[in-house]
């Protein structure tokens, strides 16, 4: 959402405010430092073993005063969490209008991905401005029955903050440098397997097969794994119990955005589970195995850039090992178009919510 901030900002006859509900507040500084962002409003909301109850309830109450307090015109939110579920309620018990940043993914299984899948199906139906990232989500929108004049494809703004980051590094060879020094374990003569994962459908067996595998890849001796770890506790004791004392299997702590593109731009390959990264990795010519039964993200897979492996460790040792040993079959990945936009988005998006007031 930063780059929308951004272009809100820099418009004279827009007012914006941002809210932070800080569900994560470690992993939330470093990317409004990165982007120069200030809160006007932050619930901070965060508790340890936070679930999805707490989290809902906590936003929808905080909300409540922030919504008086501002009097909006138009809530933004964006994606598929619980953050952006409840938000839009909370518009929506106030009849505020609600716009969706990242609107109409669909993989059509309401538990997989549990529980943004239906995060996204609730939003859309409290929205009153749709912004899918491809046709494909436009289409996913008209087929729950979203009239057209309120749909705007946009391209996504991941991709807009991916651009202007990476410009910012390429940029600066002295910030290039700084951050390469942060890694001084990263060998130049391995390649580098780039790993994250957080989701939570995996937490019932899923996490410990794929981090079986990676522990098993990791044997190999012209490869290196890096694991920035997330906070979740679960995803902390099974990386640790599994991963933790392999030689050449990195775990770190969750990495500034910043930190995190660059680490994808060094990176041979990627592993994840994470929908943004899905979509990061290609604008950079990485090859992502996604370790998800499903993906709302299908045009990924379809371009070629993406492939699905699910939880099956097998399967994800037998394709991360041809792509390292088949150079034909990692270029035939590496080379594949990007579907998911130009870095325009967020202009898009704010050129939309004025036409909207217009009109």
């Amino acid at each position: 959402m930063a780059p929308v901030v951004m272009s809100i900002a820099a418009r004279p006859d827009l007012h914006g405010a941002l809210c932070l509900t800080a569900q994560h507040r470690e992993m939330l500084d470093q990317v409004l430092a990165h982007f120069g962002l200030d809160a006007a409003f932050d619930l901070d909301v965060m508790k340890r073993a936070q679930g999805l109850n707490y989290i809902t309830g906590a936003v929808l109450e905080g909300l409540e005063p922030v919504l008086r307090e501002f009097k909006p015109d138009w809530v933004l939110v964006q994606g598929d969490t619980t953050t952006t579920f409840a938000a839009a309620l909370a518009a929506f018990y106030q009849k505020i209008k609600v716009a969706h940043v990242e609107a109409g993914l669909r993989t059509g299984n309401i538990y997989s991905p549990w529980p943004e899948e239906m995060n996204r199906k609730i939003t859309t139906q409290v929205a009153t401005l749709h912004f899918p990232p491809t046709e494909k989500a436009r289409a996913n929108l008209r087929a729950e029955g979203i009239p057209d004049d309120r749909i705007v494809v946009t391209g996504n703004t991941v991709i807009d903050a991916l651009v202007w980051t990476r410009d910012k590094i390429l940029s600066n060879k002295s910030l290039t440098d700084a951050i390469a020094k942060t890694y001084p374990f990263l060998d130049s003569k391995r390649r580098m397997i780039l790993v994250t994962g957080h989701r939570r459908e995996n937490f019932d067996g899923g996490m410990a097969r794929i981090f079986r595998a990676l522990a098993e890849l990791g044997r190999r001796r012209d490869i290196q794994i890096v694991f920035p770890v997330h906070l979740n506790p679960n995803v902390q004791k099974a990386a640790n119990e599994i991963l933790a004392g392999i030689d050449n299997v990195h775990l770190i702590a969750p990495q500034a955005y910043r930190d995190f593109v660059w680490l994808m731009a060094q990176s041979y390959l990627i592993v994840t589970d994470s929908g943004g990264v899905q979509e990061e990795a290609p604008g950079l010519g990485k090859p992502v195995l996604v370790t998800r039964d499903t993906t709302e993200r299908p045009e990924a897979v379809d371009a070629g850039t993406v492939e699905l492996i699910g939880t099956d460790g097998q399967k994800l040792l037998e394709r991360a090992t041809v792509l390292l040993d088949e150079r034909e079959q990692y270029e035939r990945m590496s080379r594949a178009i990007n579907p998911y936009g130009d870095g325009l988005a967020a202009g898009r998006i704010v050129r939309s919510l004025i036409n909207a007031a217009v009109s």
